[in-house]
């Protein structure tokens, strides 16, 4: 399992609108062979940043399946307004997943 890792910065006044386009998009990324799970944090601190985080089965699950997908015009057209800067996106393996 790959997980993908994104800090997101949205425009200060957009938040609302931005969580609810996701809540949007998410049926697009949803819908990629080989995706896993998905979830929005947002930071408690300020109000206008967030983190992303994506299982994939594998990188190429991401990069190529997603990134290269009709579904990726669709999140795209949806949630890049709102980011200032874009997003750094970094893919992490796991070594150690302790559950209680």
């Amino acid at each position: 399992m790959v997980s993908e890792v994104a800090i997101l910065n949205v425009v200060s006044g957009k938040e609302k609108q931005f969580e609810e386009d996701f809540r949007t998009a998410g049926q697009y990324i949803s819908s990629i062979n080989g995706y896993i799970r998905h979830s929005l944090r947002k930071r408690i601190e300020r109000e206008n940043k967030y983190i992303l985080l994506v299982d994939w089965e594998t990188l190429e699950d991401h990069t190529i399946g997603f990134r290269q997908s009709m579904q990726y015009l669709e999140w795209k057209k949806l949630l890049h307004k709102y980011y200032d800067p874009f997003p750094t996106v970094e893919h992490f393996e796991t070594l150690i997943d302790v559950t209680k």
